[in-house]
């Protein structure tokens, strides 16, 4: 099954220094038995300041080379601290440099995409100023990104990314074949019911969490985002505390694979997922 387990997830042990990233790596190919990995830019970074992230081109390297030796290839990375928009152009420019410290970064790594958010905080629709801005950046990234075989975008993850409606908006806008979004599923702050699927042509990569792996009607959310073109892996982000990490990662897991496995049958039984939505 194509699951893997978002980077974050391990968050808290990473904060009390019991896990990095080879910790990671073995984790997931030894303890859960994945093929693929999903790295948050935090466990890759030499160093974090704010709108500064350093990286070490050694440990780069082996971190490569331990990806290869594991044969596990790199799905996303998701970078916090270099969203587009901010209103102030001395810290825009930061978050630009640190972006494209990270694409370099990712190049180096190999992966597949890279989530890079918008930015706007506590917004709940862009600016014209701010939509203009950031839609031209993310044409620059895609740009950059496409020469190197990788898709880029947001996550649904802050202010005005948080609605589906602006996300289209900026998708549309935005216009590049390796453009798309990192659906984080059932994360928004308007218009919930249909904002997965609204999305949905965009999507290149797909976070559970904790709420949505145990949901009733995951399979069929499965079935909806495949019918839209999704081929991906399905990962689950969740930030267990350091002392339940493990155990809290396999439960929700094996719920992610029971709702494939779902999907797969409702797939041999009926002819697709009825919409409910008017897009």
């Amino acid at each position: 099954m194509k699951v893997a387990i978002g980077g974050y997830s391990f968050n808290h042990l990473f904060l009390e220094g019991s896990m990095d990233i080879f910790g990671y790596l073995e984790t997931v190919k030894y303890r859960y038995r994945l093929d693929a990995v999903d790295l948050w830019n935090a466990q890759i970074a030499e160093r974090t300041l704010p709108f500064l992230t350093l990286f070490d081109d050694q440990k780069l390297r082996l971190i490569r080379l331990a990806l290869e030796e594991r044969e596990l290839p790199l799905l996303n990375i998701a970078v916090d601290t270099a969203h587009i928009w901010d209103p102030n152009p001395e810290v825009r420019e930061r978050l630009h440099q640190n972006a494209l410290a990270h694409l370099r970064a990712s190049v180096l790594l190999g992966a597949q995409s890279v989530r890079i958010d918008t930015g706007a905080h506590g917004d709940s629709e862009f600016s014209d100023e701010a939509f203009d801005f950031i839609a031209g950046r993310y044409r620059e990234y895609c740009a950059f990104a496409a020469e190197h075989g990788m898709r880029l975008g947001p996550e649904n993850h802050m202010g005005p990314s948080l609605v589906p409606s602006e996300l289209v908006r900026l998708a549309k806008a935005v216009d590049e074949p390796n453009f798309g979004v990192l659906l984080h599923m059932n994360r928004w702050s308007e218009d919930r019911e249909c904002g997965d699927e609204s999305i949905a042509p965009w999507v290149y990569h797909v976070h559970f969490d904790a709420k949505t792996a145990v949901l009733d009607d995951a399979a069929n959310k499965v079935n909806m985002l495949k019918d839209a073109g999704y081929e991906g892996y399905w990962s689950l982000e969740h930030n267990a505390p350091a002392d339940r990490s493990y155990i809290e990662t396999e439960y929700l897991l094996s719920r992610i694979k029971k709702h494939l496995a779902d999907a797969d049958l409702l797939r041999q039984t009926t002819k697709g997922v009825e919409s409910v939505c008017n897009l």
